[in-house]
Formats: C-alpha cells, structure tokens, sequence
C-alpha cells in the first residue's frame, strides 16, 4: 500500500475487509512446539481521527468457533474445552486508548473479552499503508500483535493441558480497512 500524504487524510469511519484481514494465534505445545492458528469470521470498525489519533477508536468481534489450526480434532478440543463457544460464543476487543508512538507505531489499549472474563490489554500496532480506491474510498492497512496470558481468561482446558500448553498466546493481525464514504 502506499502511504498518504498526512494524518489528517486518514480521519474517517472504517470496516474491517474480511478478505484482506487475518487474526492469527501462536501458542507453545511441548511436544508440537509452535501451533498456530486463525479465526475465519469476525467483524469490526474503526475510527481514526488523523488530527488526534486519541480520540481514535477500534471495536473488534470474533467467532469463537471460527477458530481454526488446520487439525479437526484439535479444533474441536479449542471450541469445547478451551473457549466454551457454546456458553461464550463471541471474542470481544473494544479500545479505551490510543496512543500515537510516532512514525507509523501506535499502543492501542482496551478490553479483550474471552469466555466472559474482560481484561486490558496492550497492543503494538503500525500503520502499514493507506490507498485510496476508484470510488474514492480510501483502504488502510495494520499489523500488530500482543502476547496474553491465557489463564487470565480461563482459557486453561485441563491440568494436562496446562502442563503441554505454555499460558503465553500471541495474538497477531494484519488488517485491510475501507473508509466508508461520508454520509450526505
């Protein structure tokens, strides 16, 4: 993507491009060593205001059964023991700050909800582009990540599973937003 010009080009209400956006996981297993994984559906917004990026904001949901680490089986145990999609179907993040960092880099905070326990979080995010499009929309692009401790959340399975599974999960994304055209 290439990037405009200013900030203040950015300011606007997005939606979240499903095709140019994955939500991603790494977690440690003793015996597989890295497992990664995504999530398949989820939608989510953005606001950025380019003249103050704190008054900017970011709401994000998830389908928890989406999950997905290219094992059947696996996926199964994930949706049943781990996250409980039945009782707590969605994975939530809303931002309560922004900050700009500098450059390109922002620290955006805000509650990540899972299996219905709600804790802040931290996360490193770097404006990776913007492009306006033929109608005169403009698209933007994101990355980041941040590494949360599961048992935070409850997301332990069983006492084995907490012994073959490292607490440390990384969370990362890339994401493709497109600016809604302003209402007349």
């Amino acid at each position: 993507m290439t990037t405009t010009t200013t900030f203040s080009e950015l300011t606007g209400d997005y939606t979240l491009d499903a095709a140019g956006t994955t939500l991603a996981f790494v977690a440690r297993h003793t015996m597989a060593g890295r497992v990664p994984g995504h999530f398949d559906e989820f939608d989510g917004g953005v606001h950025l205001d380019g003249d103050d990026p704190s008054r900017s904001s970011v709401r994000l949901t998830v389908k928890a059964a989406s999950i997905h680490t290219g094992h059947r089986q696996r996926d199964e145990h994930l949706r049943t023991a781990f996250l409980d999609v039945v009782a707590h179907p969605d994975i939530t993040f809303a931002s309560t700050a922004v900050r700009h960092l500098g450059g390109p880099r922002f620290e955006v905070t805000g509650n990540l909800t899972i299996r219905g326990v709600t804790q802040e979080v931290g996360v490193a995010v770097e404006l990776t582009g913007a492009k306006p499009g033929p109608a005169g929309d403009l698209r933007t692009g994101f990355t980041g990540s941040v590494t949360i401790d599961r048992n935070e959340w409850g997301v332990n399975g069983n006492f084995a599973t907490k012994l073959m599974i490292s607490p440390k999960v990384t969370l990362q994304f890339t994401v493709a937003a497109n600016r809604r055209p302003p209402r007349s």
